[in-house]
């Protein structure tokens, strides 16, 4: 996907636009030689965010000869990782099986043994604690 972005002051202003609304926009300009207030822009893949990071925003930097999407990410604190936790326990302890267990690492609950793996389809029988088909 062909992409440009306005310049100024140096630095990228507003949004990536189409190369074809560009055109529209500005039919007299050669995109094979671009003026100083426009540059070439290349989208980048959003990132997977980690069970205990914190997404804070986009900005769009020059690498090279082209602008790009440069996404920030940090690492919860410890603070902010207990909360999580503390949160993700509250909510299961509303509606879910006494008999899960917590993995930090993944903040998630997992059954105390695994879903069988064959085609069937099981439901969780918490009395029994047991997969138990459904028929």
């Amino acid at each position: 996907m062909e992409l440009f972005i306005q310049i100024k002051n140096g630095q990228p202003f507003e949004h990536p636009i189409l190369g074809d609304n560009f055109r529209q926009a500005f039919p007299n300009i050669n995109t094979n030689n671009l003026p100083e207030w426009v540059a070439r822009f290349v989208r980048g893949p959003a990132p997977a965010i980690g069970v205990y990071e914190i997404y804070e925003g986009l900005t769009y930097e020059k690498r090279g000869e082209v602008y790009t999407d440069v996404h920030h990410i940090r690492q919860m604190s410890n603070e902010e990782k207990l909360s999580k936790q503390e949160d993700v326990k509250t909510e299961w302890g509303k509606t879910g099986f006494a008999s899960w267990v917590f993995n930090e690492k993944t903040c998630v609950f997992y059954p105390p043994i695994s879903y069988p793996e064959d085609d069937k389809i099981y439901r969780w029988d918490e009395p029994t604690i047991s997969w138990v088909e459904v028929i």
